[in-house]
């Protein structure tokens, strides 16, 4: 398919579109679905600028030494008894889920893995090129209509199966725009596209067929952003002339504020919430995003923060209690593992460590939760299997559970080892190069990465390297200079690997971006925010 780079107005709206045309591009931003997301643009974009301004206030207070703690002003939401409106059918079960980016082969594949459900995904696991953004929307389109069919280079044919998951879909979080598209001068906030376009051109058709319109919320850090949702929600669906509470959500808490807001948050997004789900990678980095400011947070290296450990056990089994409470699904989170081909020692180390990850999850009361490669399907679902004995937990109260903040704050013990540290290095720049190259989902050393996994690898290198007296295990302090030297070791090593040009470019921007990344004297939030300049 030929493309050209354009800037266009779209038809009978404020509406500009940059970046290489695609020939469905038209039919997916035709007038109608423009004037639709103007319309959102106009109500709700001076709302989202004020809630990140809300964001950079509460952050120059933790770094001047407030903890994250229970809001007093909202004490009698947790104290009142109150639940969450209705759960469809289709999302009663939803014991094993898998995730991935919304692109052709893979959501097939997702669809038809056995997984009760499936998160396409606009967010973590994908590179927001305007190609993987539009071409996504169009891919879901023809998912939604059982039109979806992929052929491969050798001649393979993909297509649903009669028995699919059910869609789910997960736009990118408030902090980010899309920059390809432009209301009267100004990129659309990213998640207002996301949501918006989906929803408008798939609504009717889903609910058509029995289902409906699902989301999944990232990113949120209070029930004020999720009040927002709620009222972004609410008129699409007065809008498109939906029945109100069509829309149904779950949202991730995968933010440390979050973490002390989640009735807040059922609250604020009661009519359309069915429930919470542990988004442990981002919020691992959240927890040192949030406190980087203070050396008695620093975090040991990225291996030994696990589900067992406290603050995280804590934070997944208050969720549960939560969630139970309202009469919402508490959903787990994703274990970076996945098969291994050609190493059966490997493999089978690999699916044990998913294994038990599961059997906590739903040991612990979880109604579901996340797998990102099908081979996983099966193992997680024998586990839930033989713990449910329903559709899901939600007759498990959890009364037992009794979580403080001091709880949610409590560091893992731990050491940093030198292969920590170059982990840290190489997991960063392998990414980086791959998702400036268009990939956002990258399998590295047997894990999965995705931009949450690689924001905890350059934040633990932010932080062990700006409170200057952080130690690896051997002695040796962790400097900007032994930093630097190990960026440019690991750099050389991955040079060495590839005599691919483009590759070779893409590491090297990489790397320099990473040295950005670490040496800025203040904490670059969010790794993407300076990356997508660069696509």
């Amino acid at each position: 398919m030929q493309e050209r780079r354009r800037t266009h107005q779209a038809t009978g709206s404020r509406l500009a579109l940059t970046g290489p045309a695609r020939a469905h591009q038209a039919g997916m931003l035709d007038a109608e679905a423009a004037d639709f997301l103007a319309g959102l643009v106009d109500r709700f974009a001076s709302r989202v600028d004020t809630l990140l301004d809300a964001r950079q206030a509460r952050q120059a207070r933790l770094d001047r030494g407030e903890l994250p703690d229970f809001r007093a002003d909202t004490a009698e939401i947790r104290r009142s008894d109150w639940q969450v409106g209705g759960i469809p059918d289709d999302l009663l079960d939803r014991r094993v889920e898998i995730t991935g980016p919304v692109e052709r082969k893979m959501i097939i594949n997702a669809l038809n893995s056995g997984a009760r459900a499936f998160m396409a995904d606009f967010e973590d696991s994908l590179a927001p090129t305007w190609i993987n953004v539009i071409d996504g929307q169009r891919n879901l389109f023809d998912a939604v209509r059982r039109q979806i069919v992929y052929t491969s280079a050798d001649g393979k044919r993909y297509q649903l199966n009669r028995q699919t998951a059910v869609l789910i879909v997960r736009p990118r979080g408030w902090h980010l725009t899309e920059k390809h598209v432009q209301v009267d001068g100004r990129a659309i906030p990213a998640a207002l596209f996301d949501f918006g376009l989906y929803l408008f051109h798939n609504a009717h058709e889903l609910l058509k067929r029995g289902t409906g319109p699902y989301f999944y919320l990232p990113k949120l850090e209070s029930h004020e952003e999720a009040q927002l949702w709620h009222d972004v929600i609410v008129h699409a669906e007065q809008a498109l002339a939906l029945p109100a509470g069509s829309v149904k959500v779950t949202v991730l808490i995968e933010t440390l504020p979050a973490a002390f807001e989640m009735d807040e948050i059922l609250h604020a997004l009661r009519e359309n919430i069915v429930g919470l789900n542990c988004g442990r990678w981002d919020y691992i980095f959240s927890f040192i995003k949030k406190l980087h400011a203070h050396r008695k947070f620093v975090l040991p290296e990225r291996n030994q923060v696990t589900m067992t450990t406290h603050f995280l056990r804590s934070y997944s089994q208050l969720l549960i209690k939560t969630c139970h409470r309202r009469g919402a699904l508490a959903m787990g989170g994703m274990a970076a593992q996945i098969p291994i081909k050609g190493d059966d020692a490997a493999n089978s180390t690999a699916i044990d460590k998913v294994r038990a990850d599961k059997e906590r999850e739903a040991g612990d009361g979880h109604d579901g939760t996340w797998v990102a490669h099908p081979g996983l399907v099966p193992v997680a679902l024998k586990v839930f299997d033989r713990h449910l004995s329903g559709p899901n937990q939600l007759a498990r109260l959890r009364d037992d559970v009794d979580v403080t903040a001091a709880d949610l704050l409590q560091v893992p013990q731990g050491t940093i080892t030198d292969a920590g540290l170059r982990n840290n290095v190489s997991v960063s720049i392998q990414y980086l190069a791959a998702w400036l190259a268009g990939n956002g989902c990258v399998p590295i050393n047997h894990l999965m990465e995705d931009a949450a996994t690689a924001e905890i690898a350059r934040a633990q290198l932010w932080q062990w390297t700006h409170h200057r007296d952080v130690r690896l295990d051997d002695g040796r302090t962790i400097s900007s200079e032994l930093v630097e030297k190990v960026r440019d070791e690991e750099t050389a090593v991955l040079l060495g690997a590839t005599g691919d040009a483009a590759v070779r470019k893409n590491i090297e921007t990489a790397s320099s971006l990473l040295k950005h990344l670490v040496s800025a004297e203040t904490f670059v939030e969010f790794l993407t925010l300076d990356a997508y300049q660069l696509l």
